[in-house]
């Protein structure tokens, strides 16, 4: 498909920002965010709950082999970062990759990325509600779930509606307690590794060669392990959504990009190293949350509460930049005409009201099925948003390839952020996703999520030829 020709004149220029820096009004966001709040925006990105409680399944079917997993998934995140930071670095947008599609691969690109990105996070804000719902039912269960998933869904929405520097504040804190967690379990598991802690020796590799080897269901498990590790990065990407928003865009997000090696080598690679040298991968408590079983193992006491703390904090933050994340891209397709106009107006603050309230209504919606048909609807909204990380990282890598030699003919001096090797790396990364898609239908789990990914894709898709074909009846009309 061709670029639409009625693209704005606007996106003919670089940089394109969204608005003027602290200026609110229609059609304009505040620079509210300080680089504190982008800088642990970004460390905090990348530790979600499924870090916390999500790994224990890799590990248990992958065995000390989900290291190499973690490694193959870290190294294509990063590439994909290093290329989404080259394009944001240059042109700072509120719909980030979606806008660089839109410009580099064609209007189709753009929209359809646009809305299952949206899609994405908002199916997320009811799994996220969900699951906070039962960590606070269970400490007070004497107040139906469904009512805690109202009031931490309304609790956030209210902090996103009051002004983009309250995300930012209550992202700094959550992001903060994550990392001052898993920092935290680094240091005492390191100790206990080296039996340094009373009541523990040193452990050497046991673990890590025996119960059946390194790789005890063959290397086969360790790209069926990929498929559980590369959706857990998946948010890595919204510091380059909240650059446009921030006091100096192009420093934060180099930043960003920069420290994406560390971030994942040292809180994915690292604490599961530790976990898989401390303990068994094939023992129970391993499979049911590997962290609250070595903090148990060292002799931590509460651990089990500490981490449902823990993990709490990091499902308000994951809902907390859901929020954000899904509003930010439906004001950027307001802006661009691929959603209704309402959606690009912002208050007297500058924040995107109606982008927010339509996103927080289609994840309360979610919600609801998750209770009244949890096998049915909201399985299908499950499934169907599963393989859209790919789709977006497959976006990211084709219009990278394009936008990098527009930006070096009409703003070279913009590339302040390069990608590696180009197009080298690019190229790779690209036959690295498409193996993982290719491998997904080989799993009986991922087959589903990718049919039916790719079945809602496909719908949008359609969506926006139909959108493209009123648009350019529209200007021939007016012509």
């Amino acid at each position: 498909m061709s670029a639409d020709t009625t693209r704005p004149a606007a996106a003919a220029q670089v940089p394109q920002q969204a608005g003027p820096p602290g200026h609110g009004g229609e059609g304009h966001l505040k620079a509210g965010l300080k680089n504190r709040h982008l800088s642990m925006i970004a460390i905090g990105g990348v530790i979600g709950a499924g870090l916390f409680v999500g790994s224990g399944a890799g590990i248990a079917s992958t065995g000390p082999g989900i290291l190499l997993s973690y490694t193959l998934a870290g190294v294509l995140v990063v590439l994909v970062m290093r290329m989404l930071g080259e394009m944001a670095a240059a042109d700072p947008q509120s719909g980030s990759f979606s806008a660089y599609a839109d410009r580099a691969l064609g209007r189709w690109a753009g929209f359809t990325i646009g809305w299952l990105y949206w899609f994405f996070w908002v199916v997320v804000l009811a799994v996220e509600a969900t699951a906070g719902a039962k960590i606070l039912n269970a400490w007070m269960p004497g107040v139906p779930q469904w009512a805690f998933a109202l009031l931490v869904m309304a609790v956030l929405t209210a902090t996103n509606l009051f002004s983009v520097a309250s995300y930012g504040e209550f992202e700094f804190w959550f992001a903060g307690i994550k990392v001052v967690a898993i920092a935290a379990f680094l240091v005492i598991a390191t100790l206990a590794v080296f039996g340094v802690l009373p009541g523990t020796h040193a452990v050497g590799t046991s673990n890590l060669t025996g119960h059946g080897g390194f790789l005890p269901h063959g290397v086969g498990a360790v790209f069926t392990g990929m498929l559980t590790v590369v959706f857990a990065f998946m948010g890595s990407e919204i510091v380059t959504l909240a650059a446009g928003e921030s006091e100096d865009p192009e420093r934060a997000v180099s930043k960003a990009t920069n420290s994406v090696i560390w971030r994942i080598g040292i809180f994915y690679l690292g604490s599961i190293l530790l976990v898989v040298t401390l303990l068994p991968w094939d023992s129970d408590a391993v499979k049911g949350s590997p962290y609250v079983a070595v903090l148990e193992h060292v002799g931590i006491p509460g651990a089990g509460q500490v981490m449902n703390v823990i993990v709490l904090t990091a499902v308000l933050s994951c809902l907390n930049s859901g929020m954000y994340t899904a509003s930010r891209m439906a004001f950027s397709l307001g802006q661009r005409g691929d959603a209704p106009k309402a959606f690009a107006t912002v208050t007297k603050r500058g924040v995107p009201r109606v982008a927010i309230l339509s996103s927080v209504v289609f994840g309360f919606v979610a919600v609801f099925f998750n209770y009244t048909s949890p096998d049915t609807v909201f399985a299908f909204l499950l499934n169907s948003s599963g393989a859209v990380a790919l789709f977006v990282w497959l976006v990211i890598c084709f219009s990278q390839l394009r936008m990098r030699r527009i930006i070096e003919r009409e703003a070279p001096e913009r590339l302040t952020v390069r990608m590696w090797l180009y197009p080298y790396l690019t190229w790779t990364a690209i036959g690295m996703i498409g193996f993982v898609v290719a491998y997904m239908f080989t799993d009986a789990d991922g087959r589903k999520q990718m049919y039916l990914s790719l079945v809602a894709a496909a719908i949008v898709l359609a969506a926006s030829a139909v959108v493209g074909r009123r648009r350019r009846a529209a200007v021939a009309a007016g012509s």
